[in-house]
């Protein structure tokens, strides 16, 4: 019995002594020394399509009531989800490297604005399985336009960056519209 006793002891204070420096949901912070950072700079197409049998834009939400560029197919205060190829070339032929999935939402009543939340995923190459993080306001009756690069996962944990976008092809009409993307992502 004792021998048991002063075992139960033992193990009791090896447990004790091997538990983690945690009080609570949190544990004593360190200082945080990072990875060297890492600048990659890509270049694709997304293709944001609305119209058709097969669209990437997909209308979620509508104001009921009359608002700023109701006569065009993104009106003020519309929300979109988004699943939009991303390619090598202007052509969906040209090879499909991932997707833009997120949201956008149409925000200016004086000019048309988009606030965008997309992950770029990418599907392919290098980069298979990792992603970028956009959130930004898009003005997309410009050509050229910035958005702030947020976030990463995988190859791109803790991203930050930019992305220039220049429209290739836009058909106001329907909303369907190809951009270029050149992205700087700061990286670990």
């Amino acid at each position: 019995m004792e021998r048991r006793l002063i075992m139960t002891w033992v193990l009791v204070l090896i447990g004790t002594a091997m538990a983690p420096n945690c009080r609570g949901y949190y544990s004593n912070s360190k200082p945080y020394v990072p990875p060297r950072e890492r600048v990659t700079k890509l270049h694709f197409y997304f293709h944001d399509t609305i119209s058709g049998k097969n669209p990437t834009a997909i209308l979620v939400a509508r104001p009921n009531f009359t608002t700023a560029f109701n006569d065009t197919p993104i009106p003020f205060g519309s929300i979109y989800a988004t699943d939009d190829p991303l390619t090598l070339g202007p052509n969906l032929t040209s090879g499909v490297i991932g997707n833009a999935r997120g949201l956008w939402a149409s925000t200016g009543e004086d000019v048309l604005t988009l606030v965008v939340y997309w992950d770029f995923g990418f599907t392919q190459g290098k980069f298979n399985g990792s992603s970028i993080s956009m959130f930004s306001r898009n003005p997309i009756t410009q050509t050229e336009r910035e958005l702030a690069v947020v976030g990463g996962r995988g190859k791109f944990r803790m991203a930050k960056g930019f992305a220039q976008l220049k429209t290739h092809f836009v058909d106001f009409s329907t909303g369907d519209a190809i951009v270029e993307c050149d992205v700087t992502v700061i990286h670990h």
